[in-house]
């Protein structure tokens, strides 16, 4: 039982009507995949994914260790603050010298000296 040359050119040609419909299908998905919409849903998921994982874990080392957290929260909010901070200290500062020369604080005393 031989096969004849014609069946066997019609098996190829629908073996190649096959390969062109996949190749044509593959065409079509690879085009949905690269439309600007689709990679920014991607590229969109993808960031969300990473600062959800990345917030999990803060929260970890939060809870592992509150202490060093707290310290570097306070150091934070004094680097952030520092010139209000300086600011008002300064005020403060100007502020009781000015009482202290109003209330004579800040003239020397006078020492009572001793006679023998």
């Amino acid at each position: 039982m031989s096969v004849k040359p014609e069946q066997r050119l019609e098996a190829a040609r629908m073996e190649a009507e096959r390969a062109r419909r996949r190749l044509g299908e593959t065409m079509t998905n690879v085009q949905q995949r690269l439309k600007p919409g689709a990679l920014a849903d991607q590229a969109w998921t993808g960031v969300k994914d990473k600062g959800s994982e990345l917030a999990d874990g803060a929260v970890e080392a939060v809870k592992a260790r509150p202490a060093a957290t707290a310290g570097a929260v306070a150091a934070l909010f004094l680097f952030l603050a520092r010139r209000p901070i300086v600011s008002g200290a300064t005020k403060l500062w100007t502020q009781v010298r000015k009482n202290r020369e109003h209330n004579g604080a800040a003239k020397k005393p006078k020492v009572a000296s001793v006679k023998e």
